[in-house]
């Protein structure tokens, strides 16, 4: 069939199996340009394995240092005339390519929340691995049944105490308007947002890991979070996701004692501002990458996930030194985005912004089309009028 992009808001109804296989391939041909990481990781389990950090992460271990990796994810397969989801096309293409380069790779495809797969991916790793030497969580959901109570909780994207109001970007039509967020009604809402996208679930993780056994000596383990500049705050970082980043990073101590007696430990990575189904979203943080953007590309300081996740590998968790670490036990590797001159001129550009002048003063483009890669879109070397075959099977997972 031919595939065309749909659009809703900020979601793609469709995804292109070769656009997404030319996504993965340049991720690939770019770790493979940085040479091997030294002394990396040779087991890797991902968590949240087939899209945005997660995906590059599982790429950046493989390609960078010729690592076995078992990737978790809830995708929905492609069926005859109904295209698969990215995150599907993008683990197909990633598990060829492995496949092809002699590197073992395999995949499970359900709920990362519920103890079935957490049994079903350490039977996995019993059964081809032994043990894992890196444990990568980067679970991006709206929603988690918990597996102990049944109870199904929805995370909301609201403000805390007071109303915000600030500038927003229809990132599609390019126009710029002012937005106000109510903040959340009770406590609930925020109870919710944590049981989603806190630490609760990475700590069961680890907990079910260590106890079958499937953790090597010296294990490192990895969450990923999210800062941001002052501006996006009321919704980002002092807002409902913040709380529940708050609870991802407390989590690490926690871990760090499980992992003692395996001298193994855990990190929160704190990473860059990019275009990730999570982040368009988000209101105001569209606006605010596309300016990000179009400073850092002037520098020559942009990086895109899988130029964040080789940097994370090879300069910080496998770097050979003891891993920098901020005021609060933290990796950045925001560093270059929260660099004080790159904040003064978005911060100018952003008192700047309007419908009129948007296209000048941003990279609305760059941030469109990127938007587009994450769904297989928008890639020259792909023929987009040609029919393509929408059933793409992932080689480890059988119908």
């Amino acid at each position: 069939m031919i595939i065309e992009p749909r659009v809703r808001g900020f979601i793609c109804l469709t995804s292109h199996p070769e656009g997404t296989a030319e996504n993965v391939k340049q991720q690939i041909e770019y770790v493979k340009s940085k040479g091997k990481i030294a002394n990396g990781p040779k087991k890797v389990l991902v968590i949240g394995a087939s899209t945005g950090f997660g995906l590059a992460s599982r790429i950046s271990a493989a390609f960078g240092s010729d690592a076995a990796t078992i990737g978790v994810f809830f995708e929905k397969p492609a069926a005859p005339r109904k295209p698969g989801t990215a995150g599907w096309y993008n683990t197909a293409a990633f598990e060829k390519q492995a496949i092809d380069a002699g590197i073992y790779a395999k995949s499970i495809n359900g709920d990362a929340f519920s103890d079935e797969i957490k049994k079903q991916t350490i039977d996995l790793i019993k059964q081809d691995l032994g043990q894992v030497d890196l444990v990568i969580y980067s679970l991006a959901s709206p929603r988690r049944t918990h597996p102990k109570t049944g109870v199904a909780h929805s995370s909301v994207l609201k403000p805390i105490s007071q109303a915000f109001t600030n500038k927003t970007v229809d990132f599609h039509a390019g126009i710029v308007s002012d937005i106000t967020i109510q903040p959340v009604e009770n406590q609930e809402d925020i109870d919710n947002t944590i049981a989603v996208m806190g630490g609760e679930d990475w700590k069961f993780w680890i907990e079910q890991l260590k106890a079958a056994d499937v953790l090597a000596p010296g294990v490192k383990t990895v969450a990923y979070s999210y800062i941001g500049p002052e501006l996006t705050y009321p919704i980002y970082r002092n807002g409902t996701i913040g709380k529940a980043k708050d609870n991802l990073e407390n989590t690490v101590p926690e871990l760090n004692e499980l992992l003692k007696d395996l001298r193994g430990v855990s990190y929160v990575s704190v990473n860059k501002a990019l275009v990730t189904q999570s982040s368009s979203a988000i209101p105001v943080v569209p606006l605010y990458i596309s300016l990000l953007y179009k400073v850092m590309k002037a520098k020559g300081i942009h990086e895109g996930t899988i130029e964040q996740m080789q940097r994370l590998f090879s300069e910080h968790l496998y770097s050979g030194n003891a891993v920098s670490l901020d005021e609060k036990g933290r990796i950045r590797v925001d560093d270059l985005e929260m660099r004080e001159d790159v904040q003064q001129e978005v911060a100018k550009l952003w008192e700047q912004a309007t419908s009129e002048n948007l296209e000048e003063i941003s990279d609305i483009r760059g941030y469109r089309n990127e938007f587009f890669h994450l769904f297989g879109f928008n890639f020259e070397d792909v023929d987009y009028e040609s029919e393509t075959n929408e059933v793409v099977e992932i080689p480890s997972i059988k119908a």
